[in-house]
């Protein structure tokens, strides 16, 4: 059985695609932290962090992606780049697919450029 993150990534990952994004990478790893999902959408390389949110009892997804959590997603997004010089002449942007709600009805928000780095 796939974990409940696998599946809401997943689930992002189909629906930016349907909205006209290539899927680059997913699961990117560095001591630093985790990318979920590296796309493309047009000339623009997108980071998104997926998050999901059984209960809003603690807020809801997107409000988890704390200052904290952004600095370690700007951090592995610069090592990311670093690795595959390519891409970095290209403009980013740092998204957030947020799901609240339990996980056959999840309702799912798209924050483009949710927050900023570069």
């Amino acid at each position: 059985m796939r974990s409940a993150g696998a599946v809401f990534e997943q689930r992002a990952c189909d629906e930016l695609q349907r909205a006209g994004l290539t899927l680059i990478a997913r699961n990117y790893t560095t001591r630093h932290g985790e990318l979920d999902l590296i796309m493309r959408h047009g000339d623009t390389i997108v980071f998104v962090e997926v998050r999901h949110r059984l209960h809003a009892s603690h807020g809801d997804a997107a409000n988890s992606v704390t200052a904290g959590k952004q600095a370690k997603l700007i951090r592995a997004a610069e090592l990311w780049l670093a690795a595959h010089p390519q891409q970095a002449q290209h403009p980013c942007r740092f998204d957030v697919v947020s799901y609240d709600g339990p996980t056959n009805d999840a309702r799912m928000t798209w924050w483009r450029s949710a927050f900023d780095a570069f």
